[in-house]
């Protein structure tokens, strides 16, 4: 049973180490995470002394859920190790060193982070056969539906660190050019989530290197892979950034770098990294420009900083639509969860003749009042999506409303039920979308029946929108429910007459279904009940591929695997056995596409030419005249001279001498 397979084993049995996972849990809450960077190693004189013999366990070389679940900055703890040997230490026994090296291995994620990337890689169940069907299925010469396919594989393969698909189709995948191949080497960073030791050397060959010119494509997407590779845990990561961000003036490079640069460095509101950042933004570069803008907002994630009058001012200076919108998604990022704090800047950037700035104020109060429900923040959505005159600001604000109504996600369904069946097809979009943010995971009732609904509207891209949104809301639902939607993607998928916008998200959404081989679902909120600052931040990303499709691969960020994994005493997960009462198609994971279960057995019609046709009509036109007169001579008096009979015998047969 798949509940069998995810439910790895038993909680710790040692009530020291139960007390290490209780308190690793109560720091990943907001009021701690703030002071986490601030927690003091653990003294010397504590750790120093021990005998050589002491050896830490080995290191992960991942990220989890359960390490980036929370708002905990990107710090690198040293571990109790590095203390042995400090002057004027006292000696203590090998067994404290081990456990406090086990304990700044939770704290730090560590442990969590490799049994988590041992779960997914032995438990995937991405099916293959799906990835083949809708690569047979798109056109590899319409970039929009290649690229789609390559994000459902990162998804669908999304932490197990198995490429084996991308592999089997080197070919296919040469195809992909300019920013398609920036996004296809991004995607690498999306299948092997998590290997921040690693992460490096397996993006090596894509990478800046000295001496060595590639495409600039390639490189870029490598940087915001390793950004993707370490998100909120980039520590280590960060100087080799940062140097591939100064020594660049490629806007390519300086693109991906700014993005790897700002998810690694996520919320350390580090100033030396904006001063680096902010050079780029100078430049003036509407693809430089737009990264910048982005991983500014990301780098101060959550901080409310003084900053963002300094990229507020500049966004009125600059004549770049990338730019302003790349510092209106930063600033809705800097004003995530300060709620009141965020009032100021949200009225400022509302008043804006700017349409962007204004689209972007409509993200800075969803953020800022995220899963909050406030009626005020829900109020003023309300009011920008029915009076302003910019579909653009009309469809970020009733999308926005999904940030809010996090918290509440029965309320969201009711409250954009009539925007739903608004004329303005912008705002349909901003409806299905909100629903899927808000009900993400939960496999609500009036969610679903609300966006299936949706899947039949006349607009392409709402369709787009209700895919995406559905597949947010059913991941990891029975089969016996998901099944149908499943069909119904395949269809779009497989008809060579829908519109490209729809195709795609069709595409997205199958990917979206099988996140992590199955494994993972979208997780708002860690397991102390705290929303995610990582998940929610991917998804307010993510919802800018609108304009810009790499964007699109944030998604990974919220994604948490559906696993409870408890240890023994030794931080080692048991062998035990458990027995649940449930029936097994309740959690079993689908069973697999076979190439014989795709194919309908139907009689195929033969097909007729048109030359045939037209020899056919002429052959009856001869027959019709021919009778014609056929009967009109026997309409005569019908006795013919018998002179002429033999006569016209005589002509119409050879003659024959008979012997006398």
């Amino acid at each position: 049973m798949r509940l069998a397979h995810k439910l790895v084993c038993v909680l710790c049995s040692s009530r020291c180490m139960q007390r290490v996972l209780i308190l690793h849990l109560m720091l990943h809450t907001p009021q701690v995470q703030e002071q986490l960077p601030k927690i003091p190693e653990p003294p010397p004189a504590a750790v120093s002394g021990a005998a050589d013999g002491a050896a830490a366990p080995p290191a992960a070389d991942g990220d989890t859920a359960t390490a980036m679940d929370t708002d905990a900055a990107a710090a690198a703890p040293a571990t109790a190790a590095d203390a042995i040997g400090a002057p004027g230490a006292s000696e203590v026994a090998p067994e404290l060193v081990d456990k406090l090296t086990k304990l700044q291995d939770i704290l730090s994620g560590k442990t969590p982070i490799a049994l988590t990337l041992e779960f997914l890689y032995h438990h995937n169940k991405a099916d293959l056969q799906i990835l083949k069907n809708i690569k047979g299925a798109v056109d590899a010469r319409v970039s929009v539906s290649h690229s789609a396919t390559i994000l459902a594989n990162a998804l669908m393969h999304a932490g197990t660190s198995i490429d084996a698909f991308l592999r089997e189709n080197l070919e296919w995948l040469s195809r992909a050019t300019n920013w398609a191949k920036f996004s296809a080497t991004a995607g690498l960073g999306v299948i092997h989530r998590g290997q921040l030791q690693q992460g490096k050397a397996l993006m090596a060959p894509y990478l800046p290197r000295d001496g060595h010119t590639g495409s600039p494509y390639s490189e870029g997407g490598a940087l915001y892979a390793l950004g993707l590779i370490t998100a909120n845990h980039g520590a280590a990561m960060q100087q080799f950034l940062v140097e591939s961000l100064r020594n660049s003036s490629n806007p390519i490079i300086q693109h991906g770098a700014c993005l790897g640069l700002g998810l690694a460095a996520l919320g350390t509101n580090d100033d030396e990294i904006f001063e680096d950042m902010k050079n780029v933004l100078y430049t003036d570069d509407a693809v430089a420009g737009e990264a910048a803008g982005i991983g500014m907002g990301l780098l101060c994630c959550g901080t409310g900083s003084d900053k963002a009058q300094e990229m507020l001012a500049y966004a009125h200076d600059t004549q770049h639509e990338k730019i302003i919108r790349g510092l209106a998604m930063g600033l809705a990022l800097i004003s995530y969860g300060i709620e009141e704090a965020a009032d100021t800047l949200i009225e400022q950037m509302s008043r804006e003749q700017d349409p962007i700035l204004r689209y972007g104020a409509m993200y800075v109060l969803g953020l800022a009042y995220r899963g909050t429900g406030n009626n005020a923040a829900v109020q003023r959505l309300l009011h920008f999506a029915v009076t302003d005159v910019s579909d653009d600001v009309r469809r970020a604000a009733v999308l926005c409303l999904g940030f809010v109504l996090m918290g509440a996600p029965e309320q969201c369904p009711k409250i954009v039920l009539l925007l739903a069946e608004s004329f303005n097809p912008h705002m349909r979009y901003g409806a299905a979308m909100a629903v899927g943010l808000a009900c993400a995971g939960t496999g609500l009732r009036e969610a679903v029946s609300l966006l299936e609904g949706m899947l039949n509207d006349n607009t392409d891209f709402v369709r787009q929108g209700a895919s995406i949104a559905l597949a947010l809301v059913l991941g990891q639902q029975p089969e016996s429910v998901v099944e149908p939607f499943r069909k119904k993607l395949m269809k779009s998928i497989t008809n060579k007459h829908e519109e490209v916008m729809a195709r795609m998200g069709s595409i997205m959404a199958a990917g979206i279904l099988d996140t992590g081989g199955r494994n993972t679902n979208i997780g708002l909120r860690s397991g102390s009940g705290y929303f995610r600052r990582t998940s929610v931040v991917g998804l307010a990303v993510f919802t800018g591929y609108w304009y810009w499709y790499p964007l699109s691969y944030f998604l990974s960020l919220s994604l948490a695997p559906t696993a409870l994994i408890g240890l023994d005493k030794h931080l080692k997960p048991p062998k035990v056995q458990l027995a649940c009462n449930a029936r097994p198609s309740l959690f079993a994971y689908p069973p697999p596409v076979t190439t014989e279960a795709s194919k309908e057995v139907t009689k195929v019609e033969k097909a007729v030419l048109s030359t045939t046709a037209r020899a056919k009509e002429r052959q009856k036109k001869k027959d019709a005249e021919k009778q014609k007169q056929e009967a009109a001579a026997a309409g005569k008096d019908g006795k013919a001279d018998a002179g002429d009979y033999h006569a016209q015998y005589a002509l119409s047969t050879p003659q024959t001498r008979y012997p006398p």
